[in-house]
């Protein structure tokens, strides 16, 4: 019974240490406190990988998110901001990168893979459809034009064959 307590008191010491920390931030206006929940919505925590900013419990989403608030206290526009974190965390924490020669492979890479899948299956069933072609006929260039012309010859006489029963 010791144990059980034990292991309870310590699953909900645990619990709540796990709880994330709120940030509480005082704007001038709505229009700033929208422009600040969609900056930190557009942009991608350096240390999750697959979670924004808003959402990230990371310290460093925490730093990002009152590094974002004093630009915005300061006046900077969206795009200072952005550029500001692009030259210090590269392109890694936009969802969306531009369009340049070093991404130009993330922008084309699925869309080219899947393309070259397409032509590998229609080469591999047009390859496969020829040896069965090939294989089902097992007769040689010569020896379908012999059949073909045995076949297109009206029968002798025009009686149907006759089968032979022992």
């Amino acid at each position: 019974m010791k144990r059980l307590l034990t292991a309870a008191v310590l699953g909900l010491a645990l619990l709540g240490s796990a709880q994330a920390a709120i940030d509480t931030y005082e704007f001038a206006s709505e229009a700033e406190r929208e422009r600040y929940r969609n900056l930190v919505e557009e942009l991608r925590c350096p240390k999750c990988q697959n979670q924004n900013i808003a959402d990230s419990d990371a310290p460093i989403a925490m730093d990002l998110r009152a590094q974002i608030f004093r630009m915005l206290e300061e006046g900077q526009s969206n795009e200072q901001i952005i550029d500001f974190l692009v030259s210090r965390y590269g392109d890694f924490v936009l969802y969306k990168p531009p369009l340049t020669a070093r991404t130009l492979l993330l922008w084309y890479g699925p869309g080219g893979l899947l393309l070259g899948g397409f032509v590998l299956l229609g080469v591999i069933l047009l390859r496969r459809r020829g040896k069965q072609n090939a294989e089902a006929s097992g007769l040689s260039a010569d020896e379908r034009q012999r059949l073909a012309a045995l076949l297109s010859q009206p029968p002798a006489n025009n009686q149907p064959p006759v089968d032979k029963k022992d």
